[in-house]
């Protein structure tokens, strides 16, 4: 089985955000602001053999650009294929926790998701940290992104050293750090050897530009610890899955890398 760890089914709210012109720019991908219908998201799963993908909400300060409900109708409409993902206001930090809940308890999702770019705030802000003890609760991982922000935003926040911090404080908390942490890995790849419950996933990136060191990570020690993603729309999960064979990776490696890490880390498949 392949998981996907990161897409998201875009809104057009999500698509005409002006902090996504960056990414228009150099993708040259159609990012136009339009309402998609699910079946388009699943077409793309299918043209890469990808089973099953995490599929997140979106919420930025004073606005929600794709909203926990809406995750929700997507999942209902593919409920075999996509899996959610939550997110919170980080404005409102005892809301914030009451929505980690409703998001796992009836929502059915399996993971939070919170973005510092987006924030602009690091991990280690005292808001987040109602929200990681809401998830160890709730028993879901919490995403984040960690490196180098694509779209118009200071990529500071996204330092993967921030949760070096957060995984001491909170060690029962599983962290999923999507994107790489380029140009930090070195960086992930020490927070995610030191501690239990980090893992690294490869969203954003395709394998010809994954940096020597998450490769050597990859092939050796850290098999069980990186998940494969795409980060839809923004790039395919067919685009994602290109040159994977070059990686080197044996056949215990290529398994867990493409699904297996993400199926027992979200508990999925």
């Amino acid at each position: 089985m392949i998981v996907d760890a990161w897409i998201q089914h875009p809104t057009a709210r999500l698509m005409a955000e002006p902090i996504f012109d960056s990414l228009r720019r150099w993708t040259r991908r159609d990012l136009a602001p339009a309402d998609v219908p699910v079946a388009a998201t699943i077409a793309a799963l299918d043209a890469a053999g990808v089973q099953r993908a995490l599929v997140s909400a979106w919420s930025a300060p004073y606005r929600w650009l794709i909203s926990n409900d809406e995750v929700a109708g997507f999942v209902a409409q593919a409920p075999d294929r996509l899996v959610g993902v939550g997110a919170v206001d980080l404005r409102r930090p005892m809301d914030a926790v009451r929505e980690v809940r409703r998001c796992v308890h009836e929502l059915g999702f399996k993971a939070m998701r919170i973005l510092p770019w987006l924030w602009e705030m690091p991990p280690t802000d005292r808001r987040c940290y109602p929200v990681y003890a809401a998830c160890i609760e709730a028993g879901v991982p919490m995403c984040t992104q960690i490196g180098h922000a694509g779209p118009l935003m200071a990529s500071e926040p996204g330092r993967p050293l921030y949760l070096d911090q957060v995984a001491c404080d909170f060690p029962e908390l599983v962290i999923v750090g999507g994107h790489i942490g380029h140009p930090w890995t070195d960086e992930a790849v020490a927070v995610a050897t030191k501690h239990a419950n980090v893992y690294i996933d490869t969203s954003a990136y395709v394998p010809r530009r994954y940096p020597p060191a998450l490769v050597e990570y990859l092939r050796g020690h850290g098999r069980r610890k990186v998940l494969w993603g795409s980060n839809h729309p923004m790039l395919s999960p067919k685009q994602a899955l290109e040159g994977v064979e070059a990686l080197g990776l044996d056949e215990e490696g290529t398994r867990l890398f493409l699904g297996g890490n993400a199926q027992r880390v979200f508990g999925v498949g």
